[in-house]
């Protein structure tokens, strides 16, 4: 009896799963239509039933914000269940017809399908071809004698930029593409800039294309400043609850308070010992000064054994609490990498928001900060920086201190970071900036 029981329970599940596989093609169309239909109601509500505008100034960057997240995840949504539509439909024409109607499913009408895959292309042909066409015509806009760079990592700001001539930037310069102008021309390139930058100044739609480019490169530094607050107080909010809501209490529950070893190494030990013997001298030396009668070493005992107790009080939570950082610090670099992997569109503009920032640089003060970091961490006086680091780090980690792993890092790791940054200087900075490389020198010199 019980066998037939669970054969009817098997058989009705198999049953169900089977029936979900022939429903997946209807499932698939009907997400991807609810999705069409959901931008189609975002269009018709907040744009008068035009295209979702990201640089709309109908509204305020937040709200743009907000509709630029909602239309992403619905094409996302839209484009992956037509992939799912194709693909089941796929396998599914080599099923028997007739499979679908013993299992008691009845499959919409085909022009029914053709009608909500007709909608779902229009809706979504309006934002996947213009931002295809953007993506190979966008320029970066930098200053004058740098190259040019295609924005081609940052999806999201691709569909945000505003359609421009190659010819607008920000700061009024012509940039154009590599062509026969760029290698040799009847005309000196300085005068065919001019000539260009003159068309552009008289063109009576460029000031409206420079205020379109000024807000978009105001979006890229915002979303770029964002983007580096949340890299910092991610991880350290992530370990702080980390540390007091997860791994404190469970390091504190296996953790015997009576019976568990008071110091993790001999370095914290000796630490106590000379606090010990540090306090017995301040006794004596108070005792001196107030020309007290001497204490007995009975009072002395009872005295040391206090601060005894209190320092192994003391080494005993810094012994917790550095088996606690160490768990906490997981949690902290598992948050800082998934939230480098979520935000790749981030990263692109951030990418681009420090190339603006150096390039605008002058000569001198890319020279200056060069040396600045290179004194810094790899200079005559950065071992002693980086013996301080190592060192607080093993003491955050509850590790003892290996004056030769310490020595031995810093003879060879800032050697190796020297060795990279000469050879940045060489092959990149060279090309992009050798005025700046030679002021570099000299200062350097």
């Amino acid at each position: 009896m019980k066998n037939s029981v669970f054969s009817q329970k098997i058989y009705s599940f198999l049953l169900d799963t089977y029936r979900w596989y022939l429903q997946t093609p209807e499932r698939s169309l009907h997400q991807a239509y609810d999705a069409a239909l959901k931008i189609k109601e975002i269009e018709n509500k907040h744009f008068n039933g035009n295209k979702i505008e990201i640089d709309s100034a109908m509204y305020s960057n937040s709200v743009m914000d907000y509709f630029e997240s909602d239309l992403k995840k619905l094409l996302k949504t839209a484009k992956m269940r037509l992939t799912e539509f194709r693909a089941s439909r796929w396998f599914l024409d080599e099923e028997n017809p007739k499979a679908a109607q013993k299992a008691g499913i009845e499959h919409p009408s085909p022009s029914l399908v053709l009608e909500k895959l007709n909608f779902i292309d229009q809706v979504i042909s309006k934002y996947t071809t213009i931002s295809d066409q953007k993506s190979s015509n966008v320029l970066v806009v930098q200053p004058p004698n740098l190259p040019v760079d295609v924005i081609s990592d940052d999806k999201s700001l691709l569909a945000n930029t505003p359609t421009l001539p190659p010819k607008i930037t920000t700061q009024g310069w012509e940039k154009r593409s590599k062509g026969k102008v760029d290698t040799t021309g009847v005309l000196p390139r300085s005068i065919l800039s001019t000539i260009t930058r003159l068309q552009v100044e008289l063109d009576p739609n460029s000031e409206q294309e420079v205020i379109q480019s000024f807000r978009q490169a105001q979006r890229r530094t915002i979303i770029s400043i964002r983007f580096i607050l949340l890299l910092i107080i991610v991880p350290l909010l992530t370990h702080q609850i980390a540390k007091a809501f997860v791994v404190g209490p469970v390091v504190e529950e296996f953790r015997d308070t009576k019976q568990m070893q008071v110091f993790l190494n001999s370095e914290m030990e000796e630490e106590a010992l000379g606090e010990l013997q540090r306090f017995e001298e301040k006794l004596k030396f108070e005792n001196f000064i107030r020309n007290a009668p001497p204490l007995l070493p009975d009072q002395i005992e009872i005295e040391m054994k206090k601060r005894a107790v209190e320092l192994a009080e003391e080494f005993r939570s810094e012994s917790s609490n550095a088996i606690k950082n160490v768990f906490a610090d997981i949690f902290s670099v598992g948050a800082f990498i998934w939230l480098l992997v979520v935000s790749k569109s981030s990263i692109a503009v951030i990418k681009d928001f420090f190339d603006r920032i150096v390039y605008g640089l002058s000569d001198s003060a890319k020279a200056f900060i060069i040396i600045l970091f290179t004194d810094i961490f790899v200079g005559f006086h950065s071992p002693h920086g980086w013996e301080v680091l190592l060192e607080g780090v093993s003491r955050h980690w509850g590790l003892p201190a290996n004056r030769d792993f310490i020595f031995l890092f810093i003879a060879t790791f800032p050697v190796i970071l020297d060795t990279i940054f000469k050879y940045w200087i060489f092959r990149y900075l060279n090309r992009i900036s050798p005025s700046a490389v030679a002021t570099y020198r000299n200062m350097n010199e």
